[in-house]
């Protein structure tokens, strides 16, 4: 027989789990009602002053409002997970719905407790995800005894959200600032030399895949395994290969390329055997390959442009090796403009990891603030 967990005092257990024991935990049918949006066919208007909603967001403009007090909206059809929140008028398609927040209740507290609910969880349909009004009135949350908490709260976790806002605007533009500096770093020069990447690199395709049963988890003698997906999920789980041999290595001043699915995509930094699907530019002569991992980069809208239009879209080496590379042949040269444009991406990666850090606090806060774990009235 499981004991039932001990309740700390001045709390209690409810449909929502366990709250202090002065909040309630109520419908949300009772704090306010889920309207329909509407066709915008009749309103819409390029010089519209008023925003038209659907589940993605701003769609157009209008000339009239739908609503024009502090709404929650949550998606209807579509989207049914991305709840958005509006202080200003607007006007709300039919995918969209809208609520009426009843008085003595904070609507942005509510639009953050929108935030937490699993909404997937309330979906009535097998195709297009929808949800229906009643449904989404029947979801019980826990709710402060005074709407002057419920403000507090959403006041603190809106101060959160401005920061993670601050934070995601200066990426932005350190973003800019990086791009501005590789137009002007990498644009072909007069005393650049220009050659045909054929004349630059060497090709190396990777290793067949293994099935699924000959991969590992980190042993010694093992390699590690790259494919694409290690491309484009930095927090993707590393998988490990019995050593094919060195002739297949790959290591950290290598640089790679995806040949399949989406070609031209780079890789460097990583150590292990390459997939078949990506293929390694072994230098023909001494270069700085980070400088050409950047350069490459620069050049991606080429290097697109020259994929062959199949069933997947794949890289053409002979049509690759015609590419032609503007470069500077001094290696001081390559080595200064990767280092300026290398402290540039290391700039914009830690402010990256103090945003995931911003937004995990704010998650915590979100757990701890709308369950009364922690009071600030």
């Amino acid at each position: 027989m499981v004991e039932a967990m001990e309740i700390q005092k001045g709390y209690k257990q409810t449909a929502v789990g366990v709250i202090p024991s002065d909040w309630d935990a109520k419908p949300l049918g009772a704090v306010l009602k889920v309207r329909h949006g509407k066709s915008q066919k009749e309103v819409a208007d390029t010089n519209g002053e008023y925003p038209i909603l659907a589940s993605g967001g701003v769609i157009g403009k209008a000339n009239k409002y739908l609503y024009n007090k502090p709404s929650v909206l949550i998606g209807r059809k579509g989207t049914i997970d991305k709840p958005q929140f509006m202080t200003k008028p607007f006007w709300s398609v039919d995918t969209l719905f809208y609520t009426e927040v009843f008085e003595n209740y904070s609507p942005e507290f509510l639009y953050y407790n929108f935030l937490l609910i699993d909404w997937y969880a309330y979906n009535e349909a097998s195709g297009v995800p929808s949800l229906n009004a009643k449904t989404i009135e029947q979801i019980p949350i826990p709710l402060p005894p005074t709407k002057a908490e419920q403000t507090a709260i959403a006041t603190a976790l809106n101060d959160a959200d401005a920061l993670i806002t601050q934070l995601e605007k200066l990426i932005a533009k350190k973003r800019a600032i990086k791009q501005g500096a590789m137009q002007e770093l990498l644009k072909p020069k007069d005393e650049w030399e220009v050659k045909k990447l054929g004349d630059v690199f060497n090709f190396k395709q990777g290793v067949q895949c293994p099935v699924e049963k000959q991969f590992y988890t980190y042993q010694e003698g093992l390699r590690r395994f790259i494919r694409i997906i290690d491309l484009t999920q930095q927090d993707e789980i590393p998988r490990f290969i019995l050593d094919p041999g060195s002739s297949h290595h790959v290591l950290k001043d290598d640089l790679f390329m995806v040949r399949y699915g989406t070609p031209g995509l780079l890789g460097y930094g990583f150590e292990g055997v390459i997939a078949n699907n990506l293929f390694r530019l072994i230098p023909m002569k001494k270069i700085n390959s980070y400088f050409f991992y950047f350069l490459l980069f620069f050049k991606n809208t080429d290097i697109i442009r020259i994929s062959s239009s199949t069933t997947m879209a794949a890289l053409n080496f002979t049509a690759l090796r015609e590419l032609e590379l503007s470069y500077p042949t001094d290696l001081k040269t390559q080595t200064h403009i990767a280092q300026i444009l290398s402290d540039m991406d290391a700039e914009i990666e830690a402010l990256e990891n103090k945003l995931n850090k911003y937004k995990m606090i704010k998650q915590g806060m979100m757990q701890n603030l709308l369950t009364g774990r922690i009071r600030l009235v």
